[in-house]
């Protein structure tokens, strides 16, 4: 069990070593009739790239086509050398892989004059506790073919095949694999760009004077949850018992020398924000700005988060402990025992990171996940800072008045409760990023009405444990003054309010099932369409148009402005604007009367007719989904990438304001739709 929870933390942060994990494609001719596509792999240091023939679980090599014409196939992908075969716990069976490097081949046939090859490589990577989700490697090439069938080719005379093989090394010269992405760029953007609607109009938006205030305040925000997440990790039972006997430590030491002892607490603590930060600028700087800003559309990255925050909510219920190796905590103890001065207490807060983790972990883990989903690129620095803070403040403040730790709450099941209690909070949240990936790929197992049913249950659950109906394995029994077992426990004061609020929210949410709006969640839940079963009259925006294309078409026959919406089905902010603005009338009657609304869906998986490839940033890549467009019109046209944004546009695609994001005030929202109207009626 402990192998696989390691597992599941290692693997939030090994996405990031996918760049070392690299494969170079390259074409060669290894006959007149015959092209030879190759990809020369480096793997990093403990990692594994699979077999193509592997079966057992991991993800095979495997070379796969976009488009083909004018060659085929021949045979499949072959490795340069043999696989290793050895047993893995992690897929309990036998697994073929290669280490270090290894190259992988694909030959094609060719049958016509000319031939194109349009495909990519997908592979799998794993180490001994993690996997990464597969990576393609696209490869496109072109050229002539053969003028003759190759059983003609064979009567010529040896003149013209070294004439061949000259037009041949020519011709790979010309193929070169920048040169052909190079040339086809421009003309795969040209269907995209209908009357100059894709130009960029970043100036212009600035022009309007663009602004960045929401995200000072979305900093603020994360760093008081981080302070929040420190202080509930604080009442834990692998920190709360460690404060007294911490600080005594430190006061003993130097009884004869208290400003001494109040240094070192200080230092302690110190130390503690310093491994914290570190932590989150770990992921900050191994994800980086991208990967974060689009982390809270990523549906695979919402499966993973839904699969970390079900582990430690068993783990909070008392399922299992979430510990990190022994070995881990008892060699850094003992190299704070050999060392003196700073390091040695650096190394002290370093062993209560780790002794402390099936506690922490589980906090830290969930803080990350919101803070990396911010849209901040140092959200989970802040975070981390304000946590650090919150965790390092007791240890300070105990030391320079000890006497408060005589009237310190003692260790007891209340402690235990915090965990159960935070237990049941992310088994809820995990369905929030489970919902994510649901609406992405269209699976449809978890609508608006399951969902709600879900959480009623939850927090009806946890209303039950509070009142005493209900316990977990790891809680105290309680016996009376005859020894006998209490089967019916006392609740306390505290646990009878908490208990009253579950119960009152799980009501309420309960009208949802048949449609109501539910706006206290509605930030969580899944949108409005998914209801099967409405009875409500809805009172949301319904988008017009959710191509841009299209949209724009109507608003031209129409003679309205644009607004467009660039959104997530994993989009919190989102769902926010949608149930405490939009629901406004004043803002509908705008939307619906003036403007024609283009909802854009950045995490919308469902395949394009073909690939569309572009250069962004020097780089080459391929539209693949839906989602891709769209974030790509974002991304090069408006020079965001956050969600939500709203822009209006003029007929031929120009900015009428600028834009707006997330924020609540009703009145500046409105004003930004009217002035957008008034410039278009200028």
């Amino acid at each position: 069990m402990k192998k696989i929870i390691l597992g599941t933390l290692a693997l939030f942060l090994a996405v990031a070593l996918n760049a070392q994990i690299t494969f170079k494609p390259s074409m060669t001719h290894t006959a007149p009739d015959e092209i030879t596509i190759s990809f020369a792999g480096t793997i990093a240091s403990g990692w594994h790239v699979y077999s193509p023939t592997e079966k057992n679980g991991p993800i095979p090599a495997s070379f796969n086509i976009d488009k083909i014409e004018g060659c085929k196939l021949e045979g499949g992908l072959k490795a340069n050398k043999a696989p290793i075969t050895k047993y893995e716990d992690m897929f309990g069976a036998n697994v073929s892989f290669y280490e270090h490097s290894v190259t992988f081949t694909q030959k094609l046939k060719i049958t016509g004059k000319t031939y194109k090859i349009e495909g990519y490589l997908e592979y799998g990577a794993c180490n001994d506790q993690s996997c990464l989700p597969p990576t393609s490697v696209d490869v496109k090439y072109s050229g002539k073919g053969i003028d003759k069938p190759v059983a003609e080719d064979k009567k010529e005379d040896k003149n013209d095949e070294n004439a061949a093989e000259e037009t041949l090394g020519t011709e790979e010269t010309a193929v070169d694999a920048d040169t052909v992405a190079t040339d086809t760029v421009a003309v795969a953007e040209t269907p995209m760009d209908k009357d100059g609607l894709w130009t960029p109009v970043i100036d212009e938006l600035k022009s309007f004077g663009e602004s960045n205030a929401a995200e000072g305040r979305g900093i603020f925000s994360i760093f008081l949850l981080g302070i929040l997440g420190g202080f509930i990790a604080l009442f834990t039972p692998c920190v709360w018992p460690i404060i007294p006997m911490t600080v005594s430590f430190f006061l003993k030491r130097n009884k004869d020398d208290k400003s001494k002892a109040v240094g070192e607490a200080m230092t302690y603590g110190a130390s503690i924000v310093v491994i914290y930060v570190v932590l989150g600028l770990a992921v900050t700087l191994l994800f980086g700005a991208n990967a974060l800003n689009s982390l809270s559309t990523n549906a695979v990255f919402n499966i993973f988060f839904c699969l970390m925050l079900l582990v430690f909510a068993a783990s909070f219920l008392g399922g299992f402990e979430i510990t990190l190796p022994s070995s881990w905590s008892n060699a850094v103890d003992s190299k704070a025992g050999k060392t003196s001065g700073l390091l040695s207490i650096f190394l002290m807060a370093f062993t209560l990171a780790l002794v402390s983790f099936s506690c922490t972990g589980p906090i830290i883990g969930f803080l990350l996940v919101e803070m990396a989903t911010s849209g901040s690129v140092v959200g989970p620095t802040v975070g981390m800072l304000g946590f650090a803070v919150a965790l390092a403040l007791p240890f300070t403040l105990f030391a320079l008045f000890p006497t408060w730790l005589k009237s310190a709450p003692k260790s007891g099941n209340w402690m235990n409760v915090i965990k159960v209690t935070l237990g049941f909070l992310e088994l809820a949240f995990a369905l929030k990023f489970l919902s994510v990936a649901d609406l992405a790929y269209g699976w449809r197992i978890l609508d608006r009405e399951v969902f709600l049913a879900l959480w009623i249950i939850i927090f009806a659950l946890l209303g039950a444990y509070h009142i005493g109906w209900i316990r977990f394995p790891h809680d105290e029994e309680e016996w009376d003054e005859m020894g006998e077992k209490v089967l019916h426990h006392k609740t306390s004061v505290p646990q009878f309010f908490i208990a009253l609020i579950c119960f009152a929210f799980s009501v309420y949410m309960i009208p949802g099932l048949w449609g109501a709006p539910c706006k206290a969640v509605s930030a969580f839940a899944p949108p409005m369409m998914t209801q099967d079963f409405n009875l409500a009259k809805s009172e949301n925006i319904e988008p017009q148009y959710k191509d841009f294309e299209q949209g724009m078409q109507a608003a031209i026959a129409a003679g309205k402005p644009v607004m467009i919406d660039f959104t997530g089905f994993g989009c919190v902010n989102c769902r926010k604007m949608e149930a405490a603005v939009w629901t406004d009338d004043r803002v509908k009657d705008l939307i619906n009367n003036d403007y024609v609304l283009i909802q854009l869906f950045v995490d919308d998986k469902t395949p394009l007719p073909e690939p569309i490839e572009v250069t962004q940033n020097g780089q080459t890549r391929k539209l693949r989904t839906v989602g891709d467009k769209w974030s790509y019109l974002q991304s090069t046209k408006f020079g965001a990438q956050a969600q939500p944004f709203y822009v209006l546009l003029d007929h031929k695609g120009h900015p009428l304001n600028h834009s707006a994001s997330y924020d609540e005030d009703i009145d500046k929202y409105i004003d930004f739709l009217k002035t957008g109207l008034k410039n278009f009626k200028k």
